[in-house]
């Protein structure tokens, strides 16, 4: 097995970290763990997500997280009523024997582009 075969933390510049902290936290529900020097971290299964401002005026990184569900539909529903603008409904992206990816794109409120991923299993025909 490799020895770099897991990601630990995600990184992702905002412009307003305490919009940013709401969005994540409140409306996506992700654990706040804790705040330190202009940088929030909160919880990921098996990783931390830290979100943090520009360190030089102009910067801009962004990563596209993919955020697994169990059930795209409701997740889309509730964030969808909660104002999170996605770019389409769920949608199969792949389909591979035995099951299907879904997934629904969405914008967080500084243009950074994320999605919901669901691999549901193949109905048996």
């Amino acid at each position: 097995m490799p020895a770099l075969n897991r990601i630990g933390q995600l990184a992702l510049t905002v412009d307003d970290l305490p919009a940013a902290t709401a969005f994540y936290r409140d409306v996506l529900e992700l654990p706040l763990l804790f705040e330190a020097g202009g940088m929030v971290f909160l919880q990921l299964e098996g990783q931390r997500l830290m979100l943090t401002t520009p360190m030089e005026p102009g910067e801009h990184y962004a990563s596209i997280l993919y955020f697994d569900s169990e059930d795209i539909d409701a997740d889309y529903s509730r964030l969808s009523a909660a104002g999170v603008a996605f770019q389409g409904e769920p949608a199969i992206e792949h389909r591979a024997p035995g099951y299907e990816l879904w997934l629904a794109f969405f914008k967080d409120p500084h243009g950074n582009t994320h999605a919901l991923m669901e691999e549901r299993q193949e109905a048996a025909a």
